[in-house]
């Protein structure tokens, strides 16, 4: 950090706190060649996410929209909405781990059908004929088969 008053490039940390909205921290520091004292505040930088669609158009991610997929899949099943955030957290978080600046939406609903796997199995046949857009019987029973087969 560049002391405001001499330009020198080190300096030490003499206070942090949290701001009153907890949005940023404020550091004061002080300059080892000069010794004045200045404020820092330092905050995470968000990297907004584009999802890539299925017809190549981006638009940025929206965890809510993970949520209410869910919701929509479990409905009347023994999953609880608590479960659901957890799919939903780990889904965003590996996102974020991945550093990435985009992704794609198949990677994002297959994420998600592995997590629903290991809660409920209706809900994930659910999901999976959503999003897989089944297009008949037989798409839904290779479906049906292939969770069989897994077991």
């Amino acid at each position: 950090m560049k002391c405001p008053y001499c330009g020198y490039n080190e300096s030490k940390v003499v206070d942090s706190r949290s701001t009153e909205d907890d949005m940023s921290i404020r550091r004061r520091r002080e300059c080892f060649k000069c010794t004045k004292r200045y404020t820092t505040y330092e905050k995470i930088e968000n990297v907004p996410i584009l999802v890539i669609k299925k017809n190549m158009s981006r638009e940025y991610f929206d965890r809510s929209k993970i949520i209410n997929g869910l919701i929509k899949a479990c409905q009347k099943r023994p999953v609880s909405r608590k479960q659901i955030e957890v799919i939903a957290d780990d889904v965003e978080k590996k996102i974020n781990n991945q550093m990435l600046t985009e992704v794609r939406s198949e990677c994002i609903g297959e994420m998600i059908m592995d997590n629903l796997k290991k809660i409920d199995e209706v809900s994930y046949v659910r999901f999976a004929s959503v999003y897989r857009q089944f297009k008949d019987v037989n798409t839904f029973m290779e479906e049906i088969k292939r969770l069989m087969s897994d077991k």
